[in-house]
């Protein structure tokens, strides 16, 4: 185990939180607490934005160093601002301590991270089954031979890289801050990013807490909780179902399973069949993540890497909600300049999340008191000002002006991420889903169902029957829309858009946390009606994956606060002891709980069953599992640069000009670009994933060109060689398992420099190649 790296990574952390903290404090200054939580995920906004920017020049150690200068002169500027020193001075005059705060929220990151990196130890290998990880650890070392921005593409050679690299950018830039190889960058990486969303769902749910003077520590620790720990209910109901008498078993497991990804068998399998797998994959043809699933399978992805950034975007837009009128520039710096710049990296980080950034500045602006006018024009709001309107037309022009300024936001926001939308956000559009793709009511229950509990009960809680009775009415017209138009999300969250606006005009103690309810409640529903069409999954798989991700982190947060003030209120006052109300509230909160635990328990329980050799190394698994390829593939990664390599294509089977192509090695097994993915080393053809990017035929073409080199006549192979620039090909397993025998007969120019039982590797040299 490599505990020394582990330690360096946190005082790595520990400084870079040290030099975000002053600008943190600054940003979020309104806030309780003045941003605990977020100093290190600003600090790497900044450090990732100024990166990136000049890492198009130059990527590498300047890059780093040009953002850690950058980092460094605004914390001593926001250290330094007369301002800052000034509410420093209040804070600790009237007995507030943000010191001891921090400290808590660095308490929570340490056992975060360490919880996380004894998760990576037990199994730290980057396999291509299950996962991402052969696409995520390929870029990072992309990245590390990268000279310039964007690195190129390790599965489409001469091509810069069509995937959203945000997180494994900074991955690269930790790497080179505590000069680690990317081999154990890549766990370490994965552990911060968890700690620093677990932390920031800490950090937020304890300011939203105190905004309303509740307690901020168990705010801060049940979302933590909901965050990092929690799990959906397909692990609990599994457990209900085989606790049910075995006459009622199977006709409960056929309901459950009639709208659901599952069968009956799956259902009654209890606690022997259990599979952390499993309970991800709910609504038939869509992934349903969430974050301990996610980083017990340990994929370096962006919906993950993203996660601390929208939190982060949360807190710009709690921030602008607080902001007193009379601080007219610090809303205006918020909306124009904080939220678009984070929206920019996001956008690189985690493409899909980026417009939730400006959907949570609109319900934070249209739900909070201050006039949004005035953060585009006083004139325009003094003209507003001067017209009588009713309610509803206030209330109206109130969220017409509130879009105003996120679409203004979303306009600054866009010109940043413009460059790389053009280049690798392209080619997507949006479409309508058909009633019949939508997600049963059973489906969104079991993946969303404990929050919703803890929503209804205490949104109701705080809504007086004169104005829930209507509601109810507007919930039976849901519902009448649910059961006509196949639309379930209508009655399970439609509601809570309701609900949340209304109990966010009214004077009973509500905060927040609605914005982050309603945002959650938006999503949902919004993915039920389009999706994103694009080729890199079936239909709205991507839309729903990468979108529930987003959603139960802000759900998560919101239930934080939400679950500890249900049960500490009751009808405005605190309940005794004794009381009915305060049972049945701690006996709500207990099930809720208890139903979302026993994933954790079982999955972790089962993942350190196993006692493996303790380590951080991705790839250290190649050596046991793959011996024979292993030396080829470390004389691969010593190569310079980024050298284009040839091997074959990690695809199926496809219509060619005689009838079906060669046979897999497809995706998702060890056959599929090890050589490429491993190394960074780029290949003319990789995983079909390059479909979702490039288009079929873009791909295709390539794959058959590949083809014809390793088995056509010698003219086509040199062909094929000169056209993509080929300096090595590779002949190991997967390629005679395509091809059959491998021999170039009748080609010059290509010379061993690598053989063994398993594995060829032939240097091409230009001037040589030819026809025999």
């Amino acid at each position: 185990m490599e505990y020394g790296l582990v330690v360096r990574w946190l005082v790595a952390y520990a400084a870079l939180a040290a030099l975000g903290r002053p600008v943190a404090a600054r940003l979020l200054a309104t806030l309780p607490g003045r941003g605990v939580g977020f100093a290190l995920p600003v600090a790497l906004a900044v450090v990732g934005t100024v990166a990136y920017w000049v890492g198009h020049l130059a990527f590498g150690p300047l890059a780093l160093v040009a953002g850690l200068l950058v980092l460094v002169v605004l914390s001593l500027a926001a250290g330094l601002d007369p301002d800052a020193l000034r509410e420093r001075r209040l804070e600790l005059a009237s007995g507030v301590r943000p010191t001891r705060r921090n400290a808590e929220a660095a308490v929570v990151f340490l056992v975060a991270f360490s919880v996380l990196v004894a998760v990576r130890a037990v199994d730290p290998a980057v396999y291509p089954l299950g996962g991402e990880k052969f696409l995520d650890f390929g870029l990072l070392k992309s990245l590390e031979r990268a000279p310039t921005l964007p690195p190129e593409d390790m599965w489409f050679a001469g091509e810069p890289v069509a995937y959203y690299y945000g997180g494994h950018l900074l991955t690269a830039l930790l790497g080179d801050l505590t000069a680690t190889p990317p081999r154990f960058a890549y766990n370490l990486s994965l552990a911060g990013f968890y700690a620093m969303l677990v932390t920031a769902a800490y950090g937020l749910a304890g300011a939203i807490a105190r905004d309303r003077a509740d307690s901020w520590r168990p705010a801060g620790l049940a979302a933590a909780f909901f965050v990092g720990v929690a799990s959906n209910l397909v692990t609990a109901s599994r457990l209900v179902v085989d606790a049910l008498p075995p006459s009622l078993q199977r006709a409960v497991a056929g309901a459950i399973a009639a709208r659901s990804r599952y069968t009956v068998e799956d259902v009654l399998g209890g606690i022997d069949a259990f599979s952390y797998w499993t309970a991800s994959r709910v609504v038939p043809g869509t992934i349903n993540e969430f974050p301990l699933f996610a980083w017990l399978n340990g994929d370096l992805h962006a919906h993950m890497m993203g996660t601390p950034f929208l939190l982060l975007g949360a807190a710009l837009a709690f921030a602008c909600y607080r902001t007193p009128p009379r601080d007219l520039w610090r809303r205006r710096a918020l909306a124009f300049v904080a939220v678009p710049l984070l929206a920019g990296l996001q956008t690189v980080v985690d493409t899909w999340s980026m417009p939730s950034l400006f959907g949570l500045l609109f319900l934070g602006v249209a739900l909070g008191p201050a006039d949004p006018w005035p953060i585009l024009s006083r004139r325009l709001a003094a003209r507003r000002g001067a017209r009588e309107d009713g309610p509803v037309l206030d209330e109206l022009g109130h969220l017409v002006g509130a879009l105003a300024v996120a679409g203004a936001a979303g306009v600054l926001g866009g010109l940043l991420a413009l460059p790389f939308l053009l280049g690798a956000g392209g080619g997507r559009e949006v479409a309508l889903l058909a009633a019949a793709e939508r997600t049963s009511l059973s489906g969104l229950l079991l993946v969303h169902g404990a929050f919703l509990v803890v929503f209804y009960a205490y949104l109701l809680d705080r809504l007086s029957i004169d104005r829930v009775f209507p509601l109810l009415l507007g919930v039976a017209a849901l519902g009448l829309l649910a059961a006509t138009a196949n639309l379930a999300a209508a009655v399970a969250v439609g509601p809570l858009l309701a609900l949340g606006w209304a109990a966010h005009r009214t004077n009973r103690p509500v905060g927040f946390e609605t914005v982050l309810i309603v945002a959650g409640a938006g999503l949902v529903g919004l993915v039920e009606l389009v999706y994103v069409k694009e080729q890199a999954g079936p239909l709205r798989m991507n839309t729903v994956f990468k979108t529930y991700m987003q959603v139960w982190v802000l759900w998560g947060t919101a239930a934080g606060v939400a679950l500890p003030a249900f049960v500490r209120w009751a009808g405005g006052e605190l309940p005794t002891p004794g009381t009915r109300s305060r049972w049945l509230r701690i006996g709500l909160a207990a099930a809720v709980v208890l139903a979302t635990v026993p994933y954790a328990g079982l999955a972790l329980s089962s993942h350190f069953a196993a006692t493996p050799e303790l380590t951080l190394d991705a790839t250290r698994f190649v050596e046991r599992k793959h011996p024979d390829e292993a030396p080829a593939i470390a004389y691969v990664d010593e190569l310079e640069g980024q050298p284009t390599l040839l091997s074959a294509p990690a695809t199926g089977r496809y219509p060619g000009p005689g009838g079906d192509a060669p046979a897999p090695p497809g995706m998702y097994s060890w056959d599929s670009s090890p050589a490429a993915s491993l190394t960074g080393v780029p290949t003319v053809a990789g995983w079909h994933h390059e479909v979702g990017y490039r288009g079929v035929e873009p791909y295709l073409t390539r794959v058959r060109d590949v083809d014809a080199a390793y088995t056509g006549p010698p003219e086509r192979t040199v062909a094929v060689l000169e056209r993509y620039g080929v300096e090595y090909v590779w002949v190991g397993p997967a390629e005679r398992a395509r091809y059959g025998s491998v021999t170039f007969a009748g080609v010059e120019g290509l010379t061993p420099v690598f053989q063994n039982e398993a594995v060829t590797i032939y240097r091409v040299d230009r001037l040589e190649l030819g026809v025999a």
